[in-house]
């Protein structure tokens, strides 16, 4: 059985928590705890798993997949249905688009390490540090909404009704924009496509609150 070394509120590894759900993948949760100790992610034993001591990271029979996109497409190809990428090319290039502009663009800018830094390294104010993330990521959800509707391509999700990768990374984003109280109002179609995601039970079982890591 696969592993997944997980923490309940990181959002990349919630995007594969979704991809394993949707593709009825099983799968055995080892959560790594962030926070606690100074990071899990840094102890021994995770940095021989994961040398980058990052989440997520998969383990498929001891061969350790890293990075949440790779990740997913690896599964993609392993188990092809259902489909998180469509067979047309434009329209798997439409939402990879999405994909890589919250994964490249927006995420690394409010990761936990970055914002650690903030306020570690910078001596910026918890008030400072979540007004950075605010700016940032209603920007870049604010700019990817507008390519959402103007690309004529969503409907009930980013891509008509068809589940895909750019459903699965837009959920985690939002929920964490939420958490750091982001006006909603900056990307409403993004947030309105994460409501309908969360009413399919793979991406609610996936959500933060669902894990047993969950605090």
């Amino acid at each position: 059985m696969m592993k997944l070394y997980s923490y309940f509120r990181s959002s990349a590894a919630f995007r594969v928590r979704i991809a394993l759900n949707l593709k009825g993948v099983p799968h055995e949760i080892v959560p790594i705890h962030l926070l606690k100790g100074g990071g899990e992610q840094f102890g021994e034993a995770y940095v021989r798993t994961n040398p980058l001591s990052l989440i997520p990271a998969l383990d498929d029979g001891g061969q350790v997949l890293t990075q949440s996109l790779a990740i997913i497409e690896y599964l993609e190809e392993r188990f092809p249905e259902p489909a998180l990428l469509p067979s047309d090319p434009l329209a798997r290039a439409y939402v990879r688009a999405i994909a890589l502009s919250i994964a490249c663009d927006i995420h690394p800018l409010n990761n936990l390490r970055v914002l650690r830094y903030l306020v570690r390294e910078l001596g910026v104010s918890d008030e400072k540090k979540d007004a950075w993330y605010r700016h940032w990521v209603e920007l870049g959800l604010g700019q990817l909404d507008r390519v959402v509707v103007s690309s004529g391509r969503s409907g009930r999700y980013a891509l008509g009704d068809q589940v895909t990768v750019a459903d699965v990374t837009i959920v985690p984003q939002i929920f964490n924009a939420r958490r750091f109280g982001c006006d909603p109002a900056k990307a409403p179609t993004l947030n309105a496509i994460a409501d309908r995601c969360m009413q399919l039970d793979a991406f609610a079982r996936a959500q933060p609150s669902a894990q047993a890591d969950a605090e």
